[in-house]
């Protein structure tokens, strides 16, 4: 598949007076540069947070109005809920502030909605049980937003209700207590970009602010914080940045029993972003995906290490049992796609009976990186139809669905994922009206684009860089681990790993021999041989075989030089 590399024009003289007022290498001022940093404040805080940078939390609207329910409850020893949602942004947001809770005198309980069975948000059936167990008040954490069918219902058993989201919101909001979301339209909060956990890490530090508490207080909680934060892929920038910054070095020395054991089962040695991408969130996603949610919260608020124990290995034996039913419903996906030519389609739309409605999100998004066009799959069950959808750059898949409306039970999401609801008899038809619409974008034009960070030379591939570089971590959203373009080098070695899968590729540069690996691009070597002249994209990084550490290229694409 062709790849756009996309490059900034670098003004030379500009990235010679950030290395020079930062004291920082070159390289690392090209990558600020091109990544928007120009300032000397304001790169200072991106390579140096503070936790005295993070915002006031109550310049969140509502914030003050739902401090003075929580403390009223605290007072009249009522049973607070908390509800959230199933995925490692929900889950650590009720861990942590169930536990904040308790710290301060509140009787909290938690509620997690089956996502097999109950799907996300609010419902009054949850709503019903909860008022049953006795509680006055329900605080929503990552979701509720939308909630306003079910905010009246609790309110009219008596129950209060302070919401507590970072979903996109609806032009009027919920009658609820509160309703705390940085993406409000009246919003005057100066990051809106905060996870769910991070609404709720900013609500324990304004209560904690308010019952003049000693910030570790709410501090002690940023380790589970920075997990949810790095899970829903918000920008890892501002305010997101120093959470997980904290929250990272707090994490090498946690105090959370359940976290440090599911840290130990992941084996990852290093805890950084990617450990948290890779290692911690799959396997805690993993139980949501599968219906079993409260077992990774219960890993996250338990102080019985065997316990702990016990439900990491759990959470790791589902992941597996989850990455096997992926890899069966991909290979069918594909298998579908290919015989039927649906890749001939602007959008992919594939179903099958008993598909798991839990797993074909991430199927979805495979496909749609194998193909690069847009997907929904969906599953069938007793003539119903569950689907997940992800798109590309440039094709608003919801408000496609806008124009579909009519043909599907229910719908929901944002431009780039949506999931679906449908009668079995309308897949023909919507995925027929779906590409309609889909055609008038000229899908098959679009192509792939990636960033380019700077160009790099053979005195740049050094294990000197890579330590510089560390000065970007954490990265994530919106701040990716650089990359960069060795151009004009020779083909001096090339092989093919794991049954053709993977590129290997020995580069000469006059007489400096660097080592290449570029993961699911087997299919490359058959355009390019030995001799030729490539530029490559790449990633720099350290590969430690047996105790030696050597510098290695991650390829991202490679062409012939021109």
């Amino acid at each position: 598949m062709n790849k756009k590399w996309e490059y900034v024009k670098i003004d030379d003289a500009e990235v010679q007076k950030i290395a020079s007022e930062n004291n920082i290498p070159t390289i690392l001022s090209k990558i600020l540069y091109t990544r928007g940093f120009r300032h000397h404040d304001e790169i200072q805080n991106f390579l140096n947070p503070r936790i005295d940078c993070l915002y006031d939390p109550f310049l969140l609207n509502d914030i003050n109005y739902a401090i003075d329910r929580i403390i009223l409850a605290r007072d009249r020893k009522e049973k607070v809920t908390i509800y959230g949602d199933y995925d490692v942004d929900g889950i650590t947001s009720v861990a942590v502030l169930v536990k904040f809770l308790c710290s301060i005198g509140i009787e909290a309980t938690t509620y997690l909605p089956n996502r097999l069975e109950e799907g996300y948000g609010l419902n009054n059936e949850a709503i019903k049980h909860i008022f049953e167990d006795g509680t006055s008040l329900i605080i929503t954490v990552d979701c509720g937003v939308s909630g306003f069918d079910e905010v009246e219902f609790a309110k009219s058993l008596k129950m209060d209700v302070i919401i507590t989201d970072h979903h996109e919101c609806p032009e009027t909001l919920p009658n609820a207590v509160a309703v705390i979301d940085p993406k409000r339209r009246d919003n005057m909060y100066p990051w809106p970009y905060l996870a769910g956990v991070g609404v709720t890490f900013k609500l324990i530090q304004a209560i904690s602010l308010r019952l003049n508490l000693d910030r570790k207080a709410y501090l002690k909680y940023i380790d589970i914080v920075s997990l949810g934060t790095v899970a829903d892929i918000v920008p890892l920038r501002d305010e997101n940045r120093i959470i997980v910054y904290f929250g990272i070095i707090l994490m090498k020395q946690t105090k959370n029993i359940g976290l440090r054991e599911l840290l130990k089962v992941t084996g990852y040695s290093k805890i950084d972003s990617s450990a948290i991408s890779f290692g911690l969130a799959p396997r805690i996603n993993a139980c949501g995906r599968m219906g079993c949610a409260r077992l990774a919260l219960d890993l996250l608020l338990t102080d019985d290490e065997n316990k702990a124990h016990d439900i990491a290995l759990k959470l790791n034996d589902m992941n597996k049992e989850r990455q096997e039913i992926e890899k069966k419903i991909l290979n069918e996906a594909i298998e579908k796609i290919e015989n039927e030519k649906l890749y001939k389609n602007s959008v992919i739309v594939v179903s099958k009976e008993h598909w798991h409605h839990g797993v074909i999100g991430i199927v979805s998004s495979k496909i749609t990186d194998m193909y690069y066009k847009p997907s929904i799959l969906i599953s069938i069950e007793n003539g119903k139809g569950k689907g997940s959808g992800r798109s590309i750059e440039g094709l608003d898949l919801h408000d496609a669905l806008t124009q579909c409306s009519d043909l599907l039970t229910k719908f929901g999401g944002h431009e780039m994922a949506v999931g679906i609801t449908i009668d079995e008899n309308n897949i023909e038809a919507f995925a027929s009206k779906l590409n309609e619409y889909a055609d008038r974008k000229n899908i098959d034009a679009f192509v792939p684009t990636v960033f380019v960070d700077t160009e790099i030379t053979t005195e740049n591939i050094s294990i000197d860089t890579v330590k510089q570089l560390e000065m970007l971590e954490p990265h994530g959203e919106a701040n990716p681990p650089p990359v960069f373009v060795y151009k004009n080098i020779k083909v001096d070695g090339i092989r093919t790993l794991s049954n053709e899968k993977h590129l290997k590729l020995t580069l000469k540069d006059g007489g400096y021999i660097t080592d290449a690996i570029g993961f699911n691009m087997g299919e490359k070597r058959h355009s390019i041989k030995i001799g030729d002249k490539v530029d490559v994209l790449n990633t720099i990084e350290i590969n430690c075989f047996n105790n030696v550490e050597k510098v290695q290229l991650n390829i991202k694409d490679v062409k012939k030089s021109l």
